[in-house]
């Protein structure tokens, strides 16, 4: 166990909590027509009028309040005046710092009607994060982690992209230890109550290799397949886990009840 982790809990809660919200606001915005420089705005705004600040912002060289992944875009996209499209899925991510501690977290949007197999890929990748999560105890290996959402999405035809994984997190934005979205169980370090880091799978339809393109940020997959995340900052407890980044109006899976 990490002695007096209470504290780190409590502001990582606050601003996981800041995080949710965040994407919360920018649900109704998401439709056809709108430039994913409209929705950094809108999360940097909401953001900075509700105590917090917009972590990606400069970090590393990072020129945006978010990150926008649409399509095969697998993670890190960077907002721009591109507009986005019916039948597009974009994954919006956010990291909120609130009196010096961070909550991580990002989710999947449908942007109008999307086609049977986005619904499929989004859906598998949801319930892969949520059944990794659902594995979380004091005791338990980070391999259990991985293995649990390797063994879902493979089973359901998808793989797991090996390039990025989640992180620890707290008052620092990026540290140990690192959570691979693949792997065996019983393997790797073991979980300790007080724990915090993201669980973050990025799921591919085709192949799961990736590259970076020129801008230095955005990773897409190599074989122009469709890719999907979800994120969530989670805590380790005695007996199971903490999410400190639920959404208040329960918008876990698009599409969103508005």
């Amino acid at each position: 166990m990490i002695k007096n982790y209470k504290e780190s809990f409590d502001k990582t809660k606050t601003a996981g909590r800041l995080a949710a919200d965040t994407l919360d606001e920018v649900t109704p915005y998401i439709k056809p027509g709108i430039s994913t420089n409209e929705i950094d705005k809108i999360c940097y705004e909401f953001i900075k009028d509700n105590g917090g600040y917009s972590a990606p912002l400069f970090y590393r060289g990072f020129p945006k309040s978010c990150c926008t992944s649409p399509n095969h875009v697998v993670c890190h996209g960077v907002p721009t005046s591109k507009y986005l499209n019916e039948g597009d899925i974009i994954n919006v991510d956010v990291t909120t710092m609130v009196d010096g501690w961070h909550g991580d977290t990002s989710r999947m949007f449908f942007v109008g009607e999307v086609s049977t197999k986005c619904k499929n890929l989004v859906s598998a990748t949801y319930e892969s994060l949520m059944k990794a999560i659902s594995v979380i105890k004091d005791g338990a290996k980070l391999g259990d982690i991985g293995n649990t959402i390797q063994s879902h999405v493979e089973r359901k035809g998808f793989s797991v992209v090996r390039d990025f994984c989640g992180h620890g997190i707290g008052n620092k934005f990026h540290e140990p230890p690192n959570i691979l979205h693949y792997g065996k169980s019983g393997e790797g370090i073991k979980l300790q109550t007080g724990m915090i880091f993201t669980i973050e799978p990025m799921i591919n339809e085709g192949i799961y290799n990736t590259k970076v393109l020129n801008d230095g940020w955005t990773a897409v997959t190599k074989d122009k397949s469709l890719s999907a995340q979800f994120e969530h900052t989670v805590g380790v407890t005695n007996d199971g886990f903490e999410i400190f980044t639920k959404s208040k109006k329960e918008y876990n899976q698009p599409p969103y009840k508005k």
